[in-house]
């Protein structure tokens, strides 16, 4: 008898988990569900430029994924010094060109994380308290869509000074900052930090260098894409 003594065991291990089944799939329905609420919110609400869609679809596997892991180590302290080490030569190389995308990882890692310690109430009243204030927060900041562009002059004629190219880009931008300028032989660069009052603001200011200066070549971009 004493031989079917580990078997006996195992059993009345696997018997204590299944009276915790149900709450373990309710917190795993919760955590697929409020993480595809998430996405559906940073695909909608995000002001990411690119990849919303690409970050969308991995955060209800994140999510779903630390739900697992923390499912599994939060009873064993060997399984966790094993997780720990196993982290610690992975190396993440995903590039994350936003720190909005970095907040709703966490979110999506948060409620992986929430769920699997079995703090339902919590995770579910906190989600949703977030997703209300920055709902209203976004909806209340229509000037966070303004862009912000570098502006790039390159201009060859020598009577054209600094100044004067500052004062025209300031009158065309509601914030203007001086980033870079270079002086060569053959020509004169200056590199702008601008957020313009609006598109016709980029006309005018490349009519006024164009009368000082025909052969000026003027380049506007967003700032957060990388060309």
């Amino acid at each position: 008898m004493e031989s079917f003594e580990p078997l006996n065991q195992l059993i009345y291990t696997n018997i204590n988990t299944q009276s915790d089944i149900y709450s373990i799939a309710i917190n795993l329905f919760l955590c697929i569900l409020m993480s595809f609420i998430l996405r559906s919110f940073y695909i909608k609400y995000s002001f990411s430029l690119t990849g919303k869609h690409h970050i969308g679809s991995v955060l209800p596997l994140l999510a779903i994924i630390v739900f697992l892991v923390i499912s599994v180590v939060k009873s064993s302290l060997a399984l966790s010094l094993g997780l720990v080490g196993a982290l610690s030569i992975v190396r993440f190389r995903t590039p994350i060109k936003e720190p909005e995308e970095l907040v709703y990882l966490f979110l999506a890692i948060s409620l992986g994380l929430g769920y699997a310690a079995g703090q339902t109430m919590i995770t579910t009243l906190v989600f949703f308290v977030m997703i209300l204030v920055s709902y209203l927060w976004f909806s209340n900041k229509p000037s966070q869509k303004n862009q912000e562009y570098n502006l790039v002059i390159n201009w060859t004629e020598p009577r054209l000074n600094y100044e004067t190219i500052e004062e025209i880009v300031v009158r065309a931008s509601e914030v203007t900052k001086l980033v870079r300028i270079e002086s060569s032989e053959s020509y004169k660069n200056a590199v702008f930090l601008t957020s313009p009052e609006s598109i016709k603001a980029f006309s005018q200011l490349s009519n006024d260098i164009s009368k000082l200066d025909p052969s000026a070549e003027i380049s506007f971009y967003e700032t957060r894409i990388n060309w």
